[in-house]
């Protein structure tokens, strides 16, 4: 039987929501969603649209299209923001992959990315190293990871963590 990894993100929408990435930003919740007026800028820490950034990857034409690792793994990191669980697994290396993921469990916001630096080991493999901020029951927590991925058929892949540290 394969594993099972099990993540909890704040903030998400009910499946019955009708509330959308533009309307529920990390600062507020979406029970209580402020409107937004303007775009938000994307949840990976760019100074970009989410839709420009790493929502044209998780959805539409140029879905599952990250062009190299480290922009594959901002949009990971934001998918983890938003509770896309199907982009997650779906960009997740198949030989490494848990068998499901189940985002309910333990309750983390995600509050920031940023990236440390990016090793293009060559066309179609590469590491990058990043950091996580998140908040769990009221501790803020940090997750730095050097993760490996690989381009397979033209398609960019999450492979394993070659380093993991919390704290």
């Amino acid at each position: 039987m394969g594993a099972v990894l099990r993540v909890d993100l704040l903030p998400t929408a009910p499946a019955s929501s009708n509330i959308t990435a533009m309307e529920t930003t990390p600062d507020n919740s979406p029970e209580n969603p402020t409107p937004n007026p303007e775009p938000v800028r994307c949840y990976c820490g760019l100074q970009v649209a989410y839709e420009e950034c790493c929502g044209r990857w998780h959805t539409g034409p140029e879905r599952l299209m990250a062009p190299d690792a480290e922009k594959l793994m901002r949009s990971r990191y934001s998918a983890f923001v938003l509770g896309l669980g199907d982009y997650l697994m779906d960009t997740w290396d198949p030989s490494t992959r848990p068998a499901t993921l189940d985002l309910n469990e333990p309750r983390i916001r995600w509050l920031r990315l940023d990236v440390r630096g990016v090793d293009q080991i060559d066309e179609n493999r590469a590491t990058v190293d990043f950091v996580a901020f998140s908040q769990q029951r009221g501790r803020r927590m940090r997750l730095h990871e050097i993760s490996r991925f690989e381009r397979k058929d033209g398609k960019w892949f999450y492979l394993d963590p070659l380093s993991i540290k919390f704290n």
